[in-house]
């Protein structure tokens, strides 16, 4: 199943601050719902391990993730895997761009992502849901990080 999702948050934080979040593990560990590892693995790679609740279905996936198309302090493209065991796997990748805006920055993201297995059965509406959800969650807290 395909899906893509798009959105924006505006924080308080300098473009060159926000940009040093998003390139900082142990921020991103602490943000990412259900993030348990969260560990440099090359030069802009990571592997990763994370436990989330989609509907009825509780996964703990393992995974990869890359950051290409490194624009400092503008934006990045971030891309990855996982696997979830039998509830299935996910993969795909966000385009996120900061921007100077109100005294802040504006982050805008673009996500499209694949999901297959049992997390696909459940449905388009509740994993957009989920998945939206998570986001979210992120968002927040790395608003409170960067302030």
């Amino acid at each position: 199943m395909a899906m893509t999702m798009s959105g924006e948050q505006q924080l308080t934080a300098s473009r060159e601050k926000v940009w040093a979040a998003l390139n900082n593990p142990e921020i991103l560990k602490a943000c990412i719902p259900g993030c348990e590892t969260l560990d440099v693995t090359g030069e802009n790679e990571f592997s990763a391990v994370a436990t989330n609740k989609i509907g009825p279905v509780k996964a703990r996936f393992k995974g990869k993730v890359r950051l290409t198309d490194l624009d400092p302090p503008n934006g990045y493209k971030i891309s990855g895997e996982g696997d979830g065991g039998i509830a299935g796997f996910a993969k795909g990748g966000a385009t996120v761009a900061l921007s100077d805006k109100d005294g802040g920055t504006l982050l805008t993201y673009n996500v499209e992502a694949q999901i297959g297995g049992k997390l696909a059965q459940l449905g388009q509406r509740l994993v957009n849901g989920a998945a939206k959800k998570l986001a979210d969650d992120f968002f927040a807290k790395f608003a409170a990080a960067v302030k």
